[in-house]
Formats: structure tokens, sequence, C-alpha cells
């Protein structure tokens, strides 16, 4: 079951719409797929591409580790979680 993030301003996650509950054996992201420098997809840790939407439908059953769902003009994306490592940002990830 998804969480709802609590909010505080000073919490980093007040930028998130849903932080799912990560399932044992969750996939992390190790590679964008861009188009016109959009995401536009994910690879998974076990290489496999998984298209944007369905790449959400999956963190949000819990199948992809270490990320939440965030929302901007109404758009849903993957964003990060948190931690002490800056490595493993979505954004710091190669494009594939």
């Amino acid at each position: 079951m998804a969480k709802k993030p609590t909010k505080s301003s000073a919490s980093p996650l007040n930028t998130f719409s849903e932080i799912p509950t990560q399932k044992p054996g969750a996939k992390p992201i190790t590679g964008l797929q861009k188009q016109a420098g959009k995401v536009v997809g994910y690879q998974l840790s076990d290489g496999q591409i998984v298209e944007k939407t369905a790449a959400i439908q999956m963190a949000r059953q819990g199948a992809i580790a270490g990320v939440g769902i965030a929302t901007r003009s109404g758009t849903e994306y993957l964003k990060s979680l948190p931690d002490q490592s800056g490595t493993n940002n979505l954004t710091n990830l190669p494009t594939v």
C-alpha cells in the first residue's frame, strides 16, 4: 500500500504525491531513456527498458526501488527518494 508523504515545509518529501512501499526484489533504475531531452522510459537493473507510464505503475506496485511519484503541471513522473547519496539520483543516471 502506498503512503502519502508527511508534509512539512522543511521536508524534501513534500514534493512527492505518493511514496510506494517497496517490495522485496524491487529493481532500481540504472539509466534513463530520453527523447528530445525528456525522459520517456527507464532502464532497470536487470537491463529491461520500461516506458514512463508503465514504470510509474510498477513503482506504485512496489516493483521499482528508491523512487516516489511526483506531479508537475498535472503530469506524473518518478523521482528519487532522498538519501545520503547523490549518485543514485535519477538526474545523475546515464542516458541509454
